[in-house]
């Protein structure tokens, strides 16, 4: 029985050495890195309206290597409300995080860094973009969730279509 068991372990062993490290992904620090809220036209602007403001929301995700499977991820958020001609606020947040990634193949690391570290980030920014609003005197803005893999597919496509300006 004993020699069942070291038969057993070892072929586990072997199958874990051969398939090499589990990916994995581990959030080591979160952090804003900044945040800015403006209402130039306070307190006019707190005055309830009719309409609903316009909104333009923005989005964007940049990632640097700190190490060799250490990330600093950023998402910046960024939200104007308008009604007319006037600002009502103007929003901006720059929320980061440090990410482990290892044991993915190397295809694999960029769309994590740039769709699944973001996606872990939201949660946190979002509460406070709303906590930014709701303190300015107004809604709190709760947006709504992103797509990140469409916008990193979309930023692929066009460095791919930069790529091929630049060679013609």
């Amino acid at each position: 029985m004993a020699d069942d068991n070291k038969e057993t372990g070892a072929a586990g062993g072997a199958a874990n050495q051969g398939n090499g490290a589990q990916p994995s992904l581990n959030v080591l620090a979160q952090y804003v890195k900044d945040l800015s809220f403006e209402s130039p036209g306070a307190p006019n602007s707190l005055r309830g309206r009719e309409q609903a403001p316009n909104i333009n929301i923005n989005v964007n995700v940049n990632a640097n290597s700190l190490t060799d499977n250490e990330y600093d991820v950023n998402l910046m958020l960024s939200a104007k409300a308008s009604h007319g001609e006037s600002v009502l606020f103007n929003v901006e947040l720059a929320y980061g995080g440090v990410f482990r990634v290892a044991g993915f193949p190397k295809e694999h690391v960029l769309p994590v860094l740039f769709i699944e570290c973001p996606r872990l980030l939201f949660p946190f920014a979002r509460q406070i973009i709303a906590d930014a609003t709701r303190n300015g005197g107004f809604p709190p803005l709760m947006l709504d969730p992103i797509d990140f893999a469409q916008i990193f597919q979309k930023k692929v496509a066009e460095e791919q279509a930069k790529a091929k300006v630049q060679v013609s």
